[in-house]
């Protein structure tokens, strides 16, 4: 099925109109991607929009066309979602984590290197340290869902330990939580 998508209604002076084409796209990326993925060039292009909003739609929407990417288009995108990752910006940051997690979600290969790079949040500097804190817990997130694959993984057990220690309660929580799902995994696979 091919839709005709106006990506002239993201220049709307309209908020409404604007905003609400973004919703559009974000709903469609994640119920049906194969209708966007012929729009991929528009989304990357995106991504150097000047408005955040626009850009965060664009970071989102690369990740979730991972699922539908035939002609390994995401895969020349990884590395400059890994390269926002260091911006400082919290929400930014953060629709790069989820992007990221659902590239590697679909693409496995990709998995080490992403791991290796949310990881690396923890070193970055932040508008404060509360959004650092934020964005490590969205990085545990993300990494709950790579359970067999990182049961094992000390850089990942020694990141969340650390993390268990966060002052933002929720982060530490969701540390917390990890941990207990990696010791749970990692007796069920004994």
């Amino acid at each position: 099925m091919v839709v005709d998508i106006d990506f002239e209604l993201l220049k709307s002076k309209d908020p409404k109109i604007k905003y609400g084409f973004s919703k559009k796209l974000l709903q469609l990326a994640r119920l049906e991607p194969q209708i966007l993925y012929p729009y991929f060039d528009q989304f990357v292009d995106l991504l150097k929009n000047e408005n955040k909003i626009i850009k965060w739609t664009a970071i989102d929407i690369i990740g979730l066309l991972a699922v539908v990417d035939k002609q390994k288009k995401v895969d020349k995108q990884v590395d400059t979602l890994i390269s926002i990752l260091s911006c400082g910006n919290l929400i930014t940051v953060n629709h790069a984590i989820f992007s990221l997690g659902k590239i590697a979600e679909v693409k496995q290969r990709f998995l080490p290197l992403i791991i290796t790079e949310l990881l690396a949040i923890e070193n970055y500097n932040f508008e404060t340290t509360e959004c650092r804190n934020i964005s490590l817990g969205k990085v545990i997130e993300t990494l709950s869902n790579f359970l067999d694959e990182i049961k094992n993984d000390k850089r990942v057990i020694d990141f969340t330990e650390r993390v268990t220690h966060n002052t933002r309660n929720a982060t530490k929580k969701k540390a917390l939580l990890l941990l207990k799902k990696l010791e749970k995994v990692r007796v069920i696979g004994n």
